[in-house]
């Protein structure tokens, strides 16, 4: 038992190191915080700390690392998933006297360096991703010394090791791995500010066993006044957004569900003056990084973004949260407001739900879902050799995304792992868990339905999120607009709903032609490789707008959805194509037009055709003519299994195309392979230029 001297020491030496880090002589610790210190310090314990955003758990583990280095510890591992969370930490390292360096994917230039400071003693604090964890070059050379040093093990954001958490990676459960190879007098430390009791007693078990400290605070906010509003459509939700954006506290974000919307919603309140960005996870890091340090100095109105921006984004005083669509679960809606009133006595979350919403969520949960095939095909094309993932995309009808992620999950499994070159097979058994998998989607669906039932309840919506994390001490919040009425205004400024009707009405998305054959076409059958030759190329093409689009993507879903009858193109789809045609501005106006065969929609596609040749009084030739019973595959797998799916099934025959552009016309385009390939065979049958359109463009 540790005497009362070192135990008052401690505290001593812990109170000082925080005061250093906040930079106030008189900070004193939050309830639990200490505790939790002291188990790590003086306990050698493991540790889950469960404490709303702002509560100071990076406190814990920085006070914690420094009382340890001065105790003569090694340093610091702290596995964090997100870039921006990484920046924040070293940041908040650095004001306590602790030196914090990262290993990410974007400071290569900086890891020889990093690792000559640790071999020097010189680092108090390694910040890795998990995936670094299962990079060759690191986890052969540089993890086994780490393990014989390391001095605490720190798993932010541990709600990602879970099956049942909102956000479950798969590179996080390599850490029982990690955990399982330390000593075990080595303190580990996770800590999640999103988890409910399923989620605690999972993560716990993963930290090694029942002597798990765990430290539970409550998650209500005082600050945070929470409101629904239910309006009718997307156009309404943007128009109330125009309306009201500056009426909202200070600065904060404007969450989406979709790139799409997210992007498109930002340039309507641009155009309408409104100083706001676009943050996703397709937007370039350097401009990600300038976007998070305007919204923290406020230089902006908001950011408005995907669920890309979560997990760590520190702005103590954001004035508020808005959704346009709801997550999926309370669980993951309470990790995202609570980015908001940590430091402030008053903020603003409002959510505007949608119609679609339920649709979105059933993408993104199927698209996370490993499917047994798949997995399967991958181990069957997998030996003792590496084979690199744009080798093996070539071999496997799976695009590059979901087939890292399945590799992931194989390599979890024990099926393959991750080598210098690539990826190679284990050889040992492997088995789908499918009663894993359906209890995993069984639980998405029932959080699905959680989350319209917050929509929908006359009582206090925080009591409700703390419920759905298991918060013993829920209670009326007395400030959410059913404690204490709406809060929000209804109202529409004038001429709101006509900007944002306009902005949704907007039509013509661009479609990058084709510049070069797929990597293993030629394995494939397909006897081509490199450039694809100007004169055989497609021209930039259109498309009346993307499936996930705010506007016209509504539409087009229905147009395309499972079951929905072959039908002519409706006056009001026509009279949309035809304006992105008069929009278009191509450099010379086509002679002619010519359709792709369809096999899924015939009479779509023909009357489609014929109804812009019509307008634009052009010749209709009529429809390529379909080779050895046309096309085969079906919509997303990788390139060279799309290439090679539409690869000499199409024909001019009976087609006499004059010199001169053609209007090549098709309903939808995802790989672009289709369009390339018909584009192809028109160029040769002497089209000068090959102008595709399509209705859809997916993705």
């Amino acid at each position: 038992m540790t005497p009362p001297v070192a135990a008052d020491a401690t505290r001593a030496q812990a109170l000082a190191a925080l005061r250093e880090l906040v930079g106030r002589p008189d900070a004193e610790f939050h309830d639990g915080q200490y505790e939790a210190i002291e188990a790590l310090v003086d306990g050698r314990r493991r540790a889950l700390v469960v404490q709303r955003t702002g509560w100071g758990k990076s406190a814990v583990y920085f006070v914690a690392t420094s009382l340890l280095r001065r105790r003569g510890g090694g340093p610091t591992v702290l596995v964090s998933p997100l870039l921006a969370l990484m920046r924040d930490q070293i940041a908040a390292a650095e004001r306590a006297g602790v030196r914090a360096v990262a290993i990410n994917s974007t400071n290569p230039h900086e890891w020889d360096d990093v690792l000559r400071r640790l071999d020097a003693d010189e680092v108090d604090v390694l910040l890795v991703s998990p995936e670094r964890l299962n990079n060759p070059s690191f986890r052969e050379q540089q993890l086994p010394a780490l393990v014989r040093r390391i001095g605490l093990l720190v798993v932010d954001e541990a709600h990602c090791i879970s099956d049942w958490g909102h956000d479950f990676r798969p590179d996080y459960r390599r850490l029982r791995d990690l955990i399982a190879q330390i000593p075990s007098d080595v303190p580990v430390l996770a800590t999640t500010a999103t988890a409910n009791s399923r989620v605690v007693a999972d993560v716990a078990e993963q930290l090694g066993g029942t002597d798990v400290l765990t430290i539970r605070g409550p998650l209500a906010r005082a600050s945070l006044r929470l409101g629904v509003l239910r309006l009718p459509d997307s156009i309404t939700r943007l128009a109330w957004l125009l309306s009201h954006i500056d009426d909202l506290p200070g600065s904060g974000i404007i969450y989406t569900l979709t790139v799409a919307a997210a992007v498109d919603s930002a340039r309507l309140l641009r155009e309408r003056g409104h100083v706001v960005r676009a943050y996703t996870g397709q937007t370039d890091p350097d401009e990600r990084e300038e976007s998070e340090a305007l919204l923290k100095r406020n230089g902006v109105k908001a950011l408005v973004a995907t669920s890309a921006l979560g997990m760590g984004f520190d702005k103590p005083d954001l004035g508020f949260v808005v959704h346009l669509g709801a997550p999926s679960s309370p669980v993951a809606y309470y990790q995202q407001v609570g980015r908001a009133g940590r430091a402030s006595e008053s903020a603003d979350v409002l959510l505007l739900p949608g119609n679609e919403d339920p649709a979105i969520w059933h993408y993104f949960a199927t698209a996370s879902m490993p499917d047994e095939e798949r997995a399967r095909r991958v181990i069957s094309e997998l030996s003792d050799a590496p084979v690199s993932t744009p080798a093996l995309e070539a071999r496997v009808d799976i695009r590059r995304t979901p087939l890292e992620l399945l590799l992931k999950v194989l390599d979890v499994d024990g099926a393959v792992r991750r080598v210098q070159g690539g990826w190679v097979a284990t050889g040992e058994p492997w088995e789908y868990d499918a009663e894993r998998y359906e209890r995993i989607a069984a639980e998405r669906e029932a959080e699905q339905q959680h989350m319209i039932d917050f929509e929908l309840t006359d009582g206090c919506r925080m009591e409700f999120l703390q419920r759905s994390l298991d918060d013993e001490t829920a209670k009326p919040c007395g400030r959410c607009d059913n404690c204490a009425g709406a809060w929000y205004p209804r109202d529409l400024a004038e001429g709101a709903a006509d900007s944002a009707a306009g902005a949704l009405d907007r039509v013509g998305v661009p479609i990058e032609p084709r510049r070069a054959w797929p990597t293993g076409a030629d394995r494939l059958g397909v006897p081509v490789k490199g450039r694809i030759a100007p004169s055989e190329q497609a021209g930039e093409g259109r498309a009346l707008a993307r499936l996930t689009d705010l506007g016209w993507g509504g539409t087009l879903r229905e147009l395309f959805a499972a079951g929905s009858p072959d039908a002519p193109v409706s006056p009001q789809v026509l009279a949309a194509c035809v304006r992105v045609l008069a929009e278009w501005g191509w450099p010379e106006r086509p002679v002619a037009v010519v359709s792709v065969p369809s096999r899924a929609r015939p009479v779509l596609v023909d009357s489609l055709a014929r109804g812009l040749a019509d307008v634009g009084r052009l010749p209709y030739l009529g429809a390529l003519a379909p080779l050895g019973g046309g096309p085969t595959g079906q919509p997303g797998g990788n390139s060279a299994f799309r290439l090679a799916g539409v690869w000499e099934r199409f024909a001019a025959d009976g087609l006499d195309v004059p010199p001169g552009g053609v209007l090549l016309v098709d309903d939808q385009a995802d790989s672009r392979w289709t369009l390339t390939i018909a584009a192809r065979v028109l160029r040769d049958a002497g089209a000068t230029e090959v102008l595709p359109f399509v209705l859809a463009l997916r993705g």
